[in-house]
């Protein structure tokens, strides 16, 4: 009991859930974070000046990509789904085989790769020069732009990218009540082991997993195992968040599937073994289109 007393007032009057919800604001400096999103829209940060940070995280899908793959400079593809950049502070690492530690370090792989934006840190600093230097003088009293303020902006931007007050964010904190479809998609969630994986603030992202533990599947690429060479890191990635996945579409990183439906019977078979009834089925989507939260307001801010 006394323990209790310490707790946040927020947490206390939470349900006791393996799920817990985003913040309603999360600190960040508005003023980096206003010229981040400048940077992220801006297409002169790439080879051939047509791909932008957004080409490939789009606000409207949830800032995912509605293709299987994304298209780079001079139309080049690239060879796995682009996740999602909303709520990506919470993930425990960033890129599907979670190369990068943090949201500083996964700016430098879409920059310098040939296939994405294709530029180096000499082109960057160019076009800081030439564009926004009296912009980054404001905020850090310098004209020597560097890479580094480059990636720090866009940081603060990515950082500001949440969608908290999900309906069942708002559930959780007892503001309001979910229909009994959805209720009933969250206790098959649980029930059926979905929510070993995908837990947490985000619902995901803070862990790797095997896909094809029960049943094997054929596509790895961009797993663990490209990373580190270890066998046991085959069809290892980090677990998806499932945050706003009605928008996201397609799923999984090799795309296979736009239907929430097959993804549900997919994971379902691959991973726990089970063919589940369409009434299961269709109460999972029920619930995992509660997940869907509000825009990120740094969107809306100029």
């Amino acid at each position: 009991m006394r323990f209790l007393l310490f707790l946040p007032i927020f947490l206390l009057a939470l349900k006791p859930e393996p799920i817990i919800p985003i913040p309603k604001t999360i600190e960040y400096n508005k003023q980096k974070a206003l010229l981040g999103k400048e940077i992220f829209f801006d297409e002169d940060f790439s080879e051939d000046k047509r791909v932008s940070c957004a080409s490939c995280h789009v606000p409207k899908f949830g800032g995912a990509d509605p293709r299987p793959v994304s298209i780079g400079v001079y139309g080049k593809l690239g060879n796995i789904q682009s996740p999602t950049v909303y709520n990506a502070v919470f993930n425990f690492r960033q890129f599907w085989n979670g190369r990068a530690k943090d949201l500083n370090a996964q700016i430098e792989g879409p920059v310098h790769n040939p296939v994405e934006m294709g530029i180096n840190k000499k082109w960057v600093v160019k076009i800081l020069n030439l564009k926004y230097k009296e912009k980054f003088y404001k905020i850090y009293k310098t004209e020597n732009m560097t890479f580094d303020m480059y990636k720090d902006v866009i940081v603060e931007f990515e950082k500001a990218l949440i969608t908290p007050d999900c309906k069942f964010d708002m559930w959780l904190r007892d503001e309001i009540n979910l229909t009994k479809e959805e209720r009933k998609g969250y206790y098959n969630f649980k029930k059926l082991g979905c929510i070993t994986c995908h837990n947490g603030i985000n619902i995901g992202g803070n862990s790797f997993q095997k896909i094809g533990i029960m049943n094997s599947i054929k596509n790895h690429v961009g797993d663990r195992y490209e990373l580190t060479h270890n066998p046991r890191d085959k069809y290892v990635y980090k677990v998806a968040t499932l945050r706003n996945i009605a928008l996201t579409a397609p799923y999984f990183h090799n795309a296979i599937t736009y239907s929430l439906a097959d993804s549900v019977n997919r994971m379902a078979y691959f991973n726990l073994g089970l063919t589940l009834s369409k009434e299961e089925v269709s109460s999972i989507v029920a619930f995992l289109k509660t997940l869907t939260g509000k825009t990120p307001k740094i969107l809306e801010e100029k």
